[in-house]
């Protein structure tokens, strides 16, 4: 019931590239978001999760974020973890085409799940550096496998817990991070303040969920009033930040065009 009072409150604030009147969202929006480019890259994408949900394997979930809406059980299918929690293809072709469009070349992120995400980003940036953390052993491995078997060699997955993880990374400054696990406002804000150095001018982050509970939507609202964050865009599913210093602070509510 919250995510669809939430979900009405985002339809009626919404608005697409019309009611934009920065240069940067707009060209980020009608440019990207809006993207109607059918990238070749896009069947790979298809055939990647195609290949996830008809997948009768079995892995034992060891849970650390929000834990399952669906499942009660720590052993799941492949196939069922690919419907219920993969990302969505229609998302990862935004992925796509925002990893395409800023042109990045280091990227983090937290939650590889079956390694979807992580798919679509390095299929954007064959030459970027991407990290993607799991905390879940048997899903870290599968997807590790995966990822190699589809020809996948930027992909630097890592298993352990978040918090553990992130101090060990070398890695300076990220040019996008990728937050999609352990739903849970207390956590969230504990990755954003520990990756808030690790941003530069032109770096994003997205967090995925912004509305799943209160306390997500209590995070975001945090997040997105923090005084280092000026450009925050809410597209209802993910959350975007911006660190852009020559840009007054606003925030757009924005409506996808799934594509």
């Amino acid at each position: 019931m919250y995510q669809i009072i939430e979900y009405l409150k985002f339809l009626w604030l919404s608005k697409n590239h019309h009611g934009v009147h920065s240069p940067f969202v707009f060209q980020l929006v009608t440019k990207c978001f809006y993207d109607r480019t059918k990238y070749p890259d896009y069947h790979n994408l298809k055939q990647y999760r195609a290949s996830l949900l008809n997948d009768k394997s079995t892995i034992e979930i060891s849970d650390f974020g929000s834990g399952s809406r669906v499942f009660t059980s720590n052993k799941r299918r492949v196939r069922q973890i690919a419907k219920t929690s993969g990302t969505p293809l229609k998302r990862a072709k935004l992925l796509y085409r925002m990893v395409n469009y800023l042109n990045v070349e280091s990227i983090l992120e937290l939650g590889s799940s079956l390694g979807i995400g992580s798919y679509s980003m390095a299929l954007a940036a064959r030459q970027a550096n991407i990290i993607s953390v799991e905390g879940c052993p048997e899903i870290s491995r599968f997807a590790s496998d995966n990822l190699k078997r589809h020809n996948i060699d930027n992909v630097n997955l890592i298993n352990g817990i978040f918090l553990e993880v992130l101090p060990t990374l070398s890695h300076n400054k990220w040019d996008l991070v990728f937050i999609d696990g352990h739903h849970h406002k207390d956590a969230t804000l504990s990755y954003f303040n520990q990756l808030l150095p690790s941003a530069h001018n032109d770096s994003v982050f997205i967090f995925d969920d912004i509305h799943w509970s209160k306390g997500m939507s209590e995070a975001w609202e945090t997040i997105k009033n923090h005084h280092e964050v000026t450009v925050s865009i809410d597209t209802f599913y993910w959350g975007f930040v911006f660190f852009r210093k020559e840009q007054a602070k606003e925030h757009f509510t924005i409506r996808l065009k799934m594509l």
